[in-house]
C-alpha cells in the first residue's frame, strides 16, 4: 500500500488517493469492492485479490489511525463553496456536506459509509465524480453519487473538487 498511497497515507500523486485518517470501515469497503469487480481499476484490483481478511484489518486500522488528510490551502472556489454547502435545490441537488460532513472529513466513525473528502487530492476527486458521473464507478450507498453527479456540469463538478480538496 505504502508504494503508492504514501507510509502515512498521504500519496504525492494527484491520482492516487490519500487514505491518512480515511474510515477504517470505508477503505476495508472499497477493498472487497475491487475483490468482488464491483470497483474496477487494473493496479488495484491485483493487489486487492492477494489481501486476505487479516491483512484487510491491518490496513484499514493502520490508514484510519493516521492524522486525517487535509488540504494545503482553502480554496477561494465560491461555485464549489456554495454547491458543498448548500447545493441548488432548483435541481433537487442536496450539498455535498450532507453526507461528507461540514468540513469534509465524513460524518463520524461510526457512520463511515460516506469518505473522508476534505483534503484529497483535487485530480483524484475530479476523476471520481467524473467515474460515478460516466458510469464506471457506482458503488455509493443507493448509487446517491451516481444520482447527484448527473446534474452537474463539467465546471461544477471541478469547482467542488477544488473546493474539498483545500478543506
Amino acid at each position: 500500500c505504502m508504494g503508492c498511497h504514501g507510509v502515512t497515507g498521504d500519496s504525492m500523486d494527484q491520482l492516487i488517493p490519500k487514505l491518512s485518517g480515511q474510515y477504517g470501515k470505508y477503505i476495508a469497503k472499497q477493498v472487497r469492492n475491487y475483490q468482488a469487480s464491483i470497483r474496477t481499476h487494473q493496479i488495484m484490483g491485483a493487489i486487492a485479490a492477494a489481501v486476505t481478511d487479516e491483512d484487510l484489518a491491518d490496513i484499514s486500522a493502520y490508514f484510519g489511525v493516521q492524522t486525517m488528510m487535509k488540504g494545503d490551502a482553502p480554496s477561494t472556489n465560491q461555485l464549489g463553496k456554495k454547491l458543498f454547502e448548500s447545493g441548488d435545490l432548483s435541481r433537487m441537488l442536496v450539498p455535498c456536506n450532507n453526507c461528507h460532513g461540514v468540513t469534509g472529513k465524513g460524518q463520524n466513525p461510526r457512520n463511515s459509509l460516506f469518505p473522508v473528502i476534505g483534503g484529497q487530492h483535487k485530480g483524484y476527486l475530479l476523476g471520481q465524480l467524473r467515474n460515478f458521473k460516466k458510469g464506471t464507478r457506482n458503488n455509493s450507498p443507493g448509487g446517491v453519487m451516481n444520482i447527484m453527479v448527473q446534474q452537474l456540469t463539467d465546471a461544477e463538478m471541478e469547482a467542488i473538487a477544488d473546493y474539498a480538496s483545500g478543506l
